[in-house]
């Protein structure tokens, strides 16, 4: 530690009084080395040693500091309070207080924040892009009120790096078939498709992350990757400046695009909606760095540059499911029918953003509107096709009076049922007319029902009767008979010619 009163007066005898530092190196027995440090220093205030007081938590520190670590990790209803963690150290021993634990706790977060703000502070090289050379995609989280109900969406947003073109699709889920479908709409939307691509790890595209650039890509993803013709490029883990436009974009989305969107009564008029937004900011807003021009007049540049939009992959995710006994499959706590011939037995489910297509023996046998359950405690939806029971019902008819996939026939079928029913044998008959729809068109079908419930009487002959009646203008224009024949020659009529027969006779 330096002396400040002797460093004074070394300071003063030099540079007051003029003494040489040979002259005061003898004086004070000092080297001259030594004084000419003293005079070199600028800081006189005296340093001491940080204090370090023994504790009782001393032994404990790397323990409660890997606790603290854990815990940190954890999400916030889920960590263990300072309290819990001084219980859980007094069981191992410790026998200090609670306000030692505690002051430790603090130091340590405020250590952790520090070092998170000093990482913020980082220098990083700003990036430029060619035309056509590379997007960026990413997801974001938003809430949005869809037919009166305040909802959870998942956002694809997706950014091309040289004009700064983005759009914006919404989904319920980030699952694979969502993931193919913001990119075909967004290269649709742009007009072509850049070289190559820049994402994060999600799991939808990565199996595995590797050391450095290594990844394990999924094969679906990849099998897209393949039908686009673009190169996939991952950032680094927890390095999302790597992707820093896609990233801002989302900010400036959720402050801008979500700010005060209208109400919407479906999910497909808000993707609508936001396809023509994101259409008139690109006119509207400035490239960043060309700042005369527009994001839409760049882009303008940038599609010359771009490989076209082949077309659209089909981005579906199979499942193999097996068949209830009661005709319906079961996917995300949401049951479909099937045709009750594949009950009991294993079919292909293709999953769409969509809807949902049922496969069996290489031919698509069913299909239906996909329907998504927000909660998972809920029993789910059901979705039937009276049309997959015919089989069964003809078998037995008696389900039609209570059946569940009956309940959802069209309001002829319906009042017809009503009426059949009350008859002896009105049950067989009335299935024996829903079979019509497997044979003949089913609009035509509701048309004789509706003609026949009309009569007053209906019954299948009478129903028979007008669906023949229905389809015979139709019928007569698939037989097509030939064109009437035509004279080439027509006969002339000359009854002169009588008379010189008459007259041949005569001479004769």
């Amino acid at each position: 530690m330096i002396d400040v009163a002797l460093v004074s007066v070394i300071r003063r005898w030099h540079l007051r009084d003029g003494l040489p530092i040979r002259e005061i190196a003898r004086r004070t027995g000092l080297s001259r080395n030594t004084v000419r440090k003293y005079l070199a220093s600028q800081d006189l205030e005296p340093t001491y040693p940080a204090r370090k007081s023994p504790s009782k938590l001393d032994e404990y520190e790397e323990t409660l500091t890997n606790w603290l670590f854990r815990e940190s990790r954890r999400h916030r209803k889920q960590r263990r309070t300072v309290k819990q963690l001084y219980r859980d150290l007094l069981g191992l021993g410790y026998t200090g207080s609670y306000d030692r634990v505690a002051a430790f706790a603090r130091q340590w977060r405020q250590e952790q924040q520090d070092a998170r703000l000093l990482a913020g502070k980082q220098a990083f090289v700003p990036l430029r892009f060619a035309p056509g050379e590379a997007f960026q995609f990413d997801w974001s989280e938003d809430w949005v009120r869809i037919n009166g109900v305040s909802t959870k969406l998942q956002i694809a947003h997706v950014k091309l790096s040289y004009s700064r073109a983005f759009f914006l699709r919404a989904y319920l889920t980030q699952s694979h078939e969502m993931l193919f479908d913001a990119h075909y709409h967004a290269f649709a939307t742009f007009g072509g498709i850049p070289e190559r691509g820049i994402y994060d790890n999600m799991k939808t595209a990565v199996d595995k992350v590797g050391r450095g650039k290594q990844r394990q890509v999924n094969k679906r993803f990849y099998a897209m990757v393949s039908q686009h013709l673009f190169e996939p490029e991952f950032c680094n883990p927890a390095a999302g400046w790597e992707k820093g436009q896609v990233e801002k974009g989302v900010q400036d989305a959720r402050h801008g695009l979500w700010y005060d969107p209208p109400p919407f009564k479906s999910l497909q008029e808000l993707n609508n909606w936001l396809q023509a937004r994101c259409r008139e900011l690109w006119s509207e807003t400035a490239h960043p760095e060309f700042k005369a021009r527009s994001i839409a007049e760049c882009l303008t540049d940038e599609q010359s540059h771009l490989m076209p939009v082949p077309a659209a992959f089909d981005g579906f995710i199979e499942h193999s499911k097996r068949v209830s006994s009661t005709c319906l499959v079961t996917f995300e706590h949401n049951r479909y029918s099937a045709p009750a011939s594949f009950a009991n037995r294993v079919i292909s489910l293709r999953v769409y953003p969509q809807r949902l297509v049922i496969v069996a023996e290489a031919q698509v046998v069913a299909e239906h509107e996909r329907v998504f359950s927000r909660d998972k405690r809920s029993p789910g939806q059901t979705v039937y096709d009276w049309r997959h029971y015919l089989s069964v019902a003809q078998r037995k008819p008696g389900a039609l009076r209570n059946g569940a996939p009956f309940m959802e026939l069209p309001e002829s079928f319906r009042q017809l049922r009503a009426r059949l029913i009350k008859r002896p044998g009105g049950d067989r008959e009335m299935v024996e007319v829903l079979a019509l729809v497997l044979l003949h068109d089913e609009q035509r079908v509701e048309q004789a029902v509706t003609l026949a419930l009309e009569s007053g009487e209906p019954s299948k002959q009478h129903i028979l009767n007008c669906l023949s009646r229905l389809e015979e203008p139709e019928r007569l224009q698939r037989l097509q008979p030939p064109p009437a024949l035509k004279l080439v020659c027509e006969p002339v009529a000359d009854t002169a010619r009588y008379d010189s027969l008459r007259r041949a006779r005569h001479e004769t």
